[in-house]
């Protein structure tokens, strides 16, 4: 059985002089406390530091009946509780959620776990949702089925951004409005953190929920709009490739990544960022795929072939880009600003560094005419419907290596064929 009392301790004196009231919790042997926000001189307390004001005395009095009531409520699912989660449930009943905090508090969990990019995405959703809002605290009980409505249409307009630059300076910019694929990755991705918080907060054994609704059951995402054209051709490849640009500038560096992620069977942005020396052994680079090594059995795990031509690129870059660049979200930018200076140079439109990994699968599967398996498995996907077939068959980086070979062949006939055309014509003369 559990007992709940205000104590009021002598050598808990304040600063100022002034002592604080506590709620003691003692449950299964154990004492644990709530702080009030009372606080009593010494003229208030009796000799035995009792409340004498009757005033607080009765609010006092107040707040402990609510808690007994609380923890009677509980029945037998008191005996479920050990006193530090006896002590939070009835703190926090009925207390607000600030919906920024958490998302924050939960950006740097994935931040710790490796999932930068991730946490990156997260970000930019809590950032939106400020935006939204126009204000550092959402509760989420705002975050209902109308307000997603809402903010899906905020999403399709030209909005506003404030953030501060890297000078510490807040700078408005005017976004445009989102495609309809990018609105369903903002909402798939709110959805996510959502669901995060109500996993955070209640505890469906003991019957526990601080957040009893969820508007995503009547705020339907529907299906994953189909993509427009994401990748280019070979003939486009050789063109990011001989771009013209200033060595250290960031359209440099988005040429040189996406070529070197394409080199390496579509290798993230976040993964080139997080790989280190470490990672090279025996001329291949191993890695976990920080998108997915969370949510896989075998930690998203591949062995990439290092080819001649990705070395150069990858000795330039590897355990650079995070001395460069303090986060992913920085590198991120920097390639978006950068691809958008090589499309202006070369006349391509709307190609992102994202468009790499597209391209290598693109040209895997319908130029060299692998099988989708293998292009999965140099990927670095798992195909659902073979997912038991997996525990059995042990990888074959071999498949991988034959992936990247035909794919490389015609990087380099291609190649071939682009100095061929450049050579001069000479008049041939006939005696």
């Amino acid at each position: 059985m559990a007992t709940i009392s205000a104590k009021i301790y002598k050598h808990h004196k304040k600063a100022d002089g002034t002592y604080n009231v506590k709620v003691c919790i003692f449950h299964k042997g154990q004492r644990r406390y709530i702080h009030t926000n009372h606080y009593l001189v010494r003229k208030q307390l009796s000799s035995k530091f009792k409340i004498k004001d009757k005033f607080i005395a009765d609010l006092v009095e107040r707040q402990l009946i609510d808690y007994r009531k609380t923890v009677s409520e509980l029945g037998n699912k008191l005996s479920s509780f050990s006193a530090e989660a006896l002590r939070d449930y009835i703190r926090d009943k009925d207390a607000d959620i600030d919906f920024i905090v958490f998302c924050d508090e939960h950006i740097q969990k994935t931040k710790l776990e490796g999932r930068e990019g991730t946490a990156y995405n997260h970000r930019k959703i809590k950032n939106s949702l400020t935006d939204y809002f126009r204000r550092q605290v959402v509760s989420v009980t705002e975050i209902t089925s109308a307000m997603l409505i809402s903010y899906e249409c905020y999403l399709k307009s030209e909005r506003k951004m404030s953030r501060i630059n890297q000078l510490g300076k807040m700078v408005v910019t005017i976004k445009p409005a989102m495609s309809e694929r990018g609105v369903h990755n903002q909402m798939k991705d709110l959805r996510t953190l959502f669901n995060a918080a109500r996993d955070f907060y209640n505890n469906e054994d003991l019957e526990f929920c601080r957040i009893k609704h969820y508007p995503f059951k009547k705020y339907k995402l529907g299906p994953v709009p189909l993509a427009k054209k994401r990748n280019n051709s070979i003939e486009e490849v050789l063109l990011i490739r001989d771009c013209v640009t200033e060595p250290g500038s960031r359209a440099e560096l988005a040429k040189e990544l996406y070529i070197l992620s394409f080199l390496t069977c579509g290798m993230n942005a976040v993964d080139l960022y997080s790989c280190t020396k470490d990672n090279i052994r025996d001329g291949r680079i191993n890695y976990n795929r920080s998108k997915t090594k969370r949510k896989r059995r075998d930690d998203a795990f591949i062995s990439i072939k290092i080819v001649e031509e990705a070395k150069p690129l990858l000795m330039k870059y590897i355990d650079k880009l995070r001395k460069r660049y303090a986060t992913y979200g920085t590198l991120d930018s920097a390639l978006s600003k950068g691809m958008k200076e090589i499309c202006k140079k070369t006349g391509l439109d709307g190609v992102t560094f994202y468009w790499a990994r597209y391209t290598f699968a693109n040209l895997a599967r319908n130029s060299c005419r692998m099988s989708k398996d293998d292009v999965l498995l140099a990927m670095n996907h798992v195909d659902m419907a073979s997912r038991m077939v997996d525990v059995y068959i042990e990888r074959d980086w071999k498949i991988v290596d034959e992936v990247q070979l035909k794919v490389l062949q015609l990087y380099r006939a291609a190649g071939v064929q682009l100095v061929m055309n450049e050579e001069p014509q000479y008049e041939e003369y006939y005696y």
